[in-house]
């Protein structure tokens, strides 16, 4: 999915639109309903079915922080790119189980494209069924594009599993369809603020 510039007028709708639809809030994320897919299985032909609300899309957003953080809202299930005059680019996520929700403040320190992954020995531990490592593709957990968060073992990546955007299923990364990780990609250098919201 491309974003398309919009014009004057009909982006000072969609911020109404998007006014209106923060005051009224949306409903609560339901509660987990799946576990986490297997490695190696490609769903990404369902990116067509994510729900409207966790689309890529330009909303209303105030910020103390400056234009180009990331923001990372874990309870609303929503990535926020901080643009100019008040206003963000927001993507659906799936955030981490309970017990695997974080908060803090870092920057990205590495960017690939269709990565290859190694779970962190504490995923192995906690998985031991998983493979040691993957390489980069259509069936792999990391999805078409990886952000990397500090020292940390955290990322923000893309998806083999697009079903799960909306999710608490992953051990702490956040994950979003590959059209949008790729997007994000694109738009952020090393260096970007990250900003992890978890109440």
């Amino acid at each position: 999915m491309r974003l398309v510039p919009l014009g004057a007028l009909a982006f000072a709708g969609l911020l109404m639109l998007n006014a209106t639809a923060g005051a009224q809030g949306f409903a609560p994320p339901p509660p987990p309903s799946m576990d986490e897919p297997p490695p190696g299985v490609d769903n990404t032909a369902r990116e067509s079915e994510l729900p409207p609300e966790y689309r890529r899309q330009p909303v209303f957003y105030r910020s103390e922080h400056p234009v180009g953080t990331i923001i990372v809202n874990t309870a609303d299930r929503f990535l926020y790119l901080v643009q100019p005059n008040n206003t963000a680019i927001r993507y659906g996520v799936g955030v981490g189980r309970d017990g695997f929700q974080w908060g803090g403040t870092h920057r990205i320190t590495r960017k690939a494209e269709w990565p290859d992954w190694t779970p962190p020995p504490e995923m192995i531990e906690r998985q031991p069924y998983l493979p040691r490592w993957m390489a980069g593709g259509p069936g792999n957990p990391m999805g078409a594009a990886a952000l990397y968060i500090g020292t940390t073992v955290y990322r923000i990546h893309g998806t083999n599993a697009p079903e799960t955007i909306g999710q608490s299923v992953s051990s702490g990364c956040f994950r979003l369809v590959n059209d949008d990780a790729l997007d994000l990609y694109r738009r952020v250098p090393v260096g970007t603020k990250v900003v992890v919201q978890h109440q």
